[in-house]
């Protein structure tokens, strides 16, 4: 379900003083929305063909960091303009900011205008075109985990990170008498989203205070992963106009539950069919969702930066807390990496539970998609089913524990390399890089607190 306001019905709103303003937006390496915002009628003029961005928005870090090394634009070359592509097919109202729409943009080559190679949409839509080819539509959800606090933004910007208030004092976890207290905020978010045409089906507590989960209906892969940016904007903005805040780290307490974004997976043939299904299989899986399977199993330590980009990543994946540390498969095991549901229904689908909820949708879904074709086109057998606590299970493959380990696996990658491009893995590899030692060179709290008395 992509936007819901055709240009023609976007230019009657303007008309009607509805709306005066449209976000024209492309997403960045960390999966931000960045653009600018157009006055309606200039964007129904002529807007809505084309805009301008600076080139450096594919080669920043988390805070906007002009970061050296990068191949595609540099200071050496000028940081030049890409083009943003509005893809009219989005155009959406957003009810929760005052007559305002949005449509998502690609970025273009100024001088080709080809979609730029490492931008994340046009991976992801690589990967796409890519399944068609062979016959099926990717069919994909997310599942979006969050923390809500107390304190706004403001207040921690201004030194109130030490007085984190999670909104709720307790496990949340599907405690409809702990939600009731925050749907003054939920009910904002859900019938937010589903008036910018995002057809959301529920949220709930999650399994920490202060938790929550959006639920928001399959579809295809793109859509999946333009729905999922723009939650993640909505939620931040309809908390903020609250008072609250929210986030999306994967781990933003190390007591605490991490916060995951569970990508449910199918393939469907291009008439309709369930691709995956097989009523007559054990798990209801057919040859072709096994092969499926296989290829992400053995490309796990591969796609791994992409499902888990910054170091603070791999803090979520800890025993005990549902986030998983083997890359196995098991049906209906929330303890190991590939869950299998929805046995013996046209519905049969593989959640991978590795994504926290600091993912780039678009890098996730296009590495497992990668993942999974190459073992379609190869013909991997699926390895045996694990049973069990996958938690304490020895002798099998586990998820890689740090970005070091996880970025020396992508750049090693010859399926990524032949899937995405060497540029666009060479890309993401060097962002890896910086990430990591962006980190390794910064003092935290925890040495300081560790060490300044007692080394």
């Amino acid at each position: 379900m992509p936007g819901n306001l055709t240009l023609e019905a976007l230019k009657d709103a303007v008309t009607r003083g509805e709306i005066d303003t449209v976000l024209v937006a492309s997403v960045d390496m960390q999966g931000r929305l960045m653009g600018k915002r157009f006055h309606a009628a200039f964007f129904c003029e002529s807007g809505y063909k084309e805009t301008h961005c600076c080139n450096y928005l594919l080669a920043i870090d988390m805070e906007m960091n002009t970061v050296p090394g990068y191949k595609s634009t540099s200071w050496e070359t000028g940081y030049g303009d890409y083009i943003q592509k509005p893809d009219l097919s989005t155009l959406r109202r957003i009810p929760w900011l005052p007559g305002t729409a949005l449509c998502l943009a690609d970025m273009l080559d100024h001088e080709t205008h080809e979609e730029v190679s490492v931008s994340p949409r046009a991976i992801l839509k690589r990967q796409v075109a890519r399944a068609r080819a062979m016959g099926f539509e990717p069919m994909m959800a997310t599942e979006l985990e969050f923390f809500i606090f107390e304190n706004s933004y403001e207040n921690l910007r201004d030194g109130g990170l030490s007085a984190l208030k999670p909104i709720s004092a307790y496990n949340e976890d599907y405690h409809l008498f702990q939600t009731s207290k925050e749907e003054g905020l939920m009910r904002e978010v859900r019938n937010g989203l589903y008036g910018a045409g995002i057809p959301v089906e529920n949220t709930k507590g999650e399994a920490d205070a202060g938790q929550h989960e959006v639920n928001y209906r399959y579809s295809n892969a793109l859509d999946t992963a333009d729905n999922h940016a723009i939650i993640k904007q909505g939620v931040k903005e309809i908390a903020h106009a609250k008072g609250k805040s929210v986030t999306f780290m994967a781990k933003y307490d190390h007591r605490k539950a991490g916060s995951s974004a569970h990508v449910h997976q199918s393939l469907w043939t291009l008439e309709g069919e369930a691709a995956f299904a097989d009523h007559h299989d054990a798990h209801g899986m057919s040859a072709l969702m096994k092969h499926f399977v296989a290829g992400q199993l053995a490309h796990a330590e591969a796609i791994t930066t992409f499902l888990a980009p910054y170091v603070n990543s791999y803090k979520r994946f800890t025993i005990g807390m549902f986030a998983p540390t083997k890359a196995v498969w098991s049906a209906d095991n929330r303890t190991a990496g590939f869950r299998i549901c929805g046995a013996h229904t046209k519905a049969v689908r593989v959640e991978c539970r590795i994504p926290g909820s600091d993912v780039n949708p678009y890098l996730c879904c296009a590495a497992l998609l990668a993942a999974g074709l190459d073992g379609i086109e190869k013909k991997m057998e699926l390895e045996p089913e694990m049973k069990g606590d996958m938690y304490h299970a020895s002798g099998v493959r586990n998820i890689p524990t740090n970005l070091r380990d996880a970025a020396a696996a992508l750049n090693g990658s010859a399926m990524l390399r032949a899937a995405f491009g060497d540029d666009v893995v060479d890309h993401y590899h060097h962002a890896a890089q910086w990430e990591i030692s962006e980190t390794d060179r910064v003092v935290t709290d925890f040495e300081v607190q560790r060490l300044l008395e007692r080394a």
